[in-house]
């Protein structure tokens, strides 16, 4: 089912943010038959100074939701994501324990920066390896370009020449943007000394073709270098943005609202692309900062302090994930919730499975937004029948109940006959959220939804006469009736029982919550009575006779 098709199923209507943008691409760099090339090129990258953290990923998914988008209505798109690896290591992050013996790779490029954990090649390697690998996880998979390797082997040798030589033109358009114009000895690049590797250099000369002198600061030597055939020489950011969408001829790239502000960096480069190389600037639009709930401020990934997708993966399914974006708007900010609201947000995505697939009416408007959203939260391919449902809430106790035993766990929520028919897809993805909650529960959930349960061979509760008489009731209608009763009819049940032994119904949870977990409170007890199952009910109740 795919509600956000059109009747003759021809490709999805602009329901959603991204549909809109990828009609918007079409139109403004015009059909694929009108184009130099006969693909869309989108972009995305980023500087691996440390662990790539959830505000930057914003930029990846949304760029990879247009993507699909795109590819939705028939075009060829190629998506590039830009490692600039070659970019300066300006600090040392607070997660790196010996910072000393990294101080001295300041100043050089991220690329021969080591690997502080030893397993990769570099520092940036180590961060670019992970991002990647989580990247695949969450059904994003885009070409990736390594920015390093591309200046080493001198692929933007002729860009670079292009700078030198519209020197003045750059000047003039970043002076637009300065509150004090550039010194008369600046130039539009910069060099890696070829003696300590470091950017700690003055450029001196270009001789008009292919030769730039440079004088190392650190040791006081100077050397001419050739363009065509050394990786020292980097465009500044600023210029080598505009460079690549030229090279590469981009056609989208969306920004954060740092780049997007007046005079900031999208700004030259749009004015250096068209007048330094002569390409029209791409599509874009302007993403929002993302918070960590109870957690203020942008989120950074040199200082070591970021919440990167790995974390993320830990509570949120991979469609829980992707939900989170695609179900928002780019241009707006929110907060990644680790509290309570991540059971509202599991709740909210299985509300959206169950209207997809038609478990679940509402208008026709809301249907097709979250038929599309739903589209676009699937790693993969969009399931041919529903998957079975697990209420997060629920399975939060199922985890600890089994003990942390992911499988008893499923096993306990929907029998094992169920289980046994699960697809492979469909066991994997209850699987992944079993492990969530329990994640969750160990980690983020109030002191209120965590339990141990009590064991047949536990040390009694400390219980009043009457709350005993209260916990045998119990015992007596889970022995006599228990597999007789839903839920609901339990809960009155108790209610009933309490009033019988002449105990208010609240003295009744209080001493059962006590008995099963030790705790004053818990989750609704006739549904975690269900939960927890007859036997093993009864096993713990056995001591209170």
């Amino acid at each position: 089912m795919s509600s956000s098709k059109n009747q003759a199923g021809s490709r999805p209507q602009p329901v959603h943010w991204a549909d809109i943008n990828a009609e918007k691409i079409v139109r403004e760099k015009g059909a694929s038959g009108q184009r130099a090339h006969d693909h869309y090129t989108c972009a995305s990258g980023i500087t691996p100074s440390g662990t790539v953290h959830i505000g930057n990923f914003r930029e990846i998914i949304s760029v990879e939701l247009v993507v699909r988008a795109l590819r939705a209505r028939g075009h060829e798109v190629r998506f590039i994501y830009s490692w600039d690896d070659y970019d300066v290591f300006r600090r040392v992050p607070s997660t790196i324990s010996d910072r000393e013996r990294f101080e001295q790779y300041l100043r050089m490029p991220i690329v021969l920066v080591p690997d502080p954990a030893g397993e990769e090649e570099s520092f940036a390697g180590a961060n670019e390896r992970e991002l990647e690998a989580l990247l695949d996880i969450v059904g994003i998979a885009p070409e990736y370009i390594y920015q390093a390797q591309r200046y080493r082997s001198s692929a933007y040798a002729e860009g670079i020449r292009t700078a030198l030589e519209k020197r003045e033109k750059i000047r003039e358009i970043l002076n637009r943007h300065r509150s004090e114009p550039l010194p008369p000895e600046w130039w539009p690049v910069a060099v890696f000394s070829g003696f300590t590797n470091k950017d700690t250099t003055t450029v001196l000369d270009w001789d008009g073709e292919w030769a730039l002198t440079y004088h190392c600061e650190e040791t006081g030597k100077t050397e001419a270098i050739d363009l065509r055939t050394t990786g020292l020489a980097k465009l500044p950011w600023r210029i080598d943005w505009p460079m690549r969408w030229a090279h590469e001829s981009v056609d989208f790239e969306p920004a954060g609202k740092d780049h997007h502000s007046e005079g900031g960096s999208f700004d030259t480069a749009r004015e250096i692309v068209r007048e330094v190389y002569g390409y029209e600037p791409p599509v874009t639009f302007q993403y929002d900062f993302l918070s960590i709930k109870g957690r203020g401020g942008k989120i950074s990934s040199s200082t070591g302090e970021a919440i990167g997708l790995r974390e993320v993966l830990e509570v949120y399914q991979p469609e829980l994930v992707r939900y989170l974006f695609a179900g928002t708007r780019p241009n707006t900010e929110f907060a990644i919730s680790f509290d309570l609201d991540v059971i509202k947000i599991y709740e909210d995505y299985d509300k959206c499975e169950r209207i997809y697939f038609g478990r679940e009416q509402v208008s026709e408007k809301r249907r097709t937004k979250e038929a599309r959203i739903y589209e676009l939260s699937q790693a993969h391919e969009v399931p041919e029948r529903m998957p079975p449902q697990l209420a997060f809430r629920h399975l939060c106790s199922q985890v600890q109940i089994t003990d942390g035993d992911l499988a008893k766990a499923l096993e306990l929520a929907l029998g094992a006959e169920t289980v046994v028919d699960l697809t492979p897809a469909e066991r994997r993805r209850l699987e992944q959220r079993a492990a969530c909650a329990l994640a969750w529960v160990r980690r983020f959930a109030p002191d209120e939804y965590r339990f141990e349960l009590a064991r047949a061979d536990s040390e009694p509760a400390a219980l009043e006469e009457h709350e005993l008489s209260a916990v045998r009731a119990v015992r007596e209608l889970i022995e006599q009736r228990f597999d007789t009763l839903d839920e609901k009819e339990l809960q009155q049940e108790l209610y009933d029982a309490a009033r019988a032994v002449g105990i208010e119904p609240k003295g009744l949870f209080l001493a059962m919550y006590r008995v099963l977990i030790g705790k004053e409170q818990g989750p609704r007890l006739a549904g975690f009575l269900k939960t927890i199952g007859r036997e093993r009910c009864l096993a713990i109740l056995e001591q209170y006779r």
